[in-house]
């Protein structure tokens, strides 16, 4: 694998560097061995790293150089913590959208799953922008075939427990 001269002085000043954690430094030898032409088994030796992180890794450093030797999950979970501009435009788009599992509507426990967020996100946005999914009406076609006669036993009901005046009893 080939590295420019750049490259390998800024890794291996992160490796004399007194801050960078054990994971960057791991990444940054492995990087330099791969560089300097040892097989993987040699790495696999030296560092104490399985064949699959050395093609992980090595993969991710040939498509974004150095910048792919950060994590893509800094900091601790998954989640987004923050609710930046750019994360409540993707909510806000995302909430338009139908939801994939062919329900009807988005709940905050839902979408959060979907998106990778906290629930309480979820609902900050819908609040701030006064959006309540849940309560949208749409018509609905079913696709029962014996929906007509279904609803026509329930409009009956209706109709025979309202009084003269449309009112219904209780």
């Amino acid at each position: 694998m080939q590295i420019t001269l750049s490259e390998r002085s800024e890794l291996q000043a992160m490796l004399r560097a007194h801050h960078i954690s054990a994971v960057q430094a791991r990444r940054a030898r492995l990087i330099l061995a791969l560089a300097d032409g040892l097989t993987h088994a040699e790495i696999m030796e030296q560092l104490g790293v399985s064949p699959t992180y050395i093609a992980r890794r090595k993969g991710r450093f040939v498509d974004d150089r150095l910048a792919g030797l950060v994590s893509q999950y800094a900091g601790a979970g998954n989640r987004e913590r923050v609710l930046t501009p750019k994360l409540e435009a993707r909510i806000l788009d995302a909430t338009r959208r139908r939801p994939k599992d062919g329900s009807t509507h988005w709940s905050t426990r839902k979408l959060a799953r979907e998106l990778g967020v906290s629930h309480m996100m979820v609902a900050r946005t819908w609040a701030k922008h006064r959006l309540k999914p849940h309560r949208v009406e749409r018509y609905m076609l079913s696709d029962d075939p014996n929906f007509e006669s279904k609803a026509a036993d329930v409009i009956g009901l209706y109709s025979q427990s309202a009084d003269p005046r449309g009112r219904f009893l209780r």
